[in-house]
């Protein structure tokens, strides 16, 4: 089977630390209420642990989680 190399794609991220009022995330389930962001992918949610990584989709009313041992192997900072 043939290899791919992903291209190179800038994105803004930043890393959630658990607060309330972070672009994106969101208290809405019923109680015990969870913190998710609303993805792209047929209005799924994603939960969200302290620690992960948070990309906007191009929309900017969507949202990807990101763990952030997955973050740190996919991405590199854009100096």
């Amino acid at each position: 089977m043939p290899k791919f190399r992903k291209k190179p794609v800038v994105v803004e991220a930043e890393q959630w630390d658990g607060s309330r009022g972070f672009k994106g995330v969101c208290y809405c389930t019923p109680p015990p209420e969870r913190a998710h962001v609303h993805t792209t992918h047929y209005g799924q949610k994603a939960d969200l642990m302290v620690g992960d990584w948070i990309i906007p989709g191009l929309d900017g009313k969507h949202f990807d989680a990101c763990k952030s041992d997955v973050f740190v192997a996919t991405y590199e900072l854009v100096e």
